[in-house]
């Protein structure tokens, strides 16, 4: 079954210049393998598609479960040059937890706010 991020995982995201820092943390450790596999660099960016203009890397965190993207060009020249507030990187970690990824229907109790 498909859900939305924000069953698995919780943000922090924070913003320096034109980049923008979004951890993504796993609930639970049994999550982040399906994290590893399905929320790659590539499919984040595509993600933020009109908005994260360079590059995206990540770096998993086995130890605590999440994995970090940096989003280089992700808010419109720096926050203090842009006008447009939506691409704090409060924000753009807000909108990932609407990403879907795929659960196997065994882990469903697991999940947070589905009951």
């Amino acid at each position: 079954m498909r859900v939305k991020l924000q069953h698995l995982a919780h943000t922090r995201s924070g913003d320096k210049g034109n980049t923008s820092n979004i951890m993504v943390i796993a609930y639970e450790p049994e999550f982040y393998p399906l994290l590893k596999e399905q929320l790659t660099a590539e499919r984040f960016k595509a993600f933020y598609a009109g908005t994260v203009e360079g590059e995206v890397l990540r770096y998993a965190v086995d130890g605590i479960c999440a994995l970090n993207f940096v989003a280089h060009g992700a808010l419109g020249g720096g926050v203090s040059r842009s006008l447009c507030l939506d691409n704090y990187g409060k924000a753009l970690s807000a909108a990932v937890l609407g990403y879907e990824i795929e659960v196997p229907e065994a882990m469903q109790e697991k999940l947070r706010g589905m009951q």
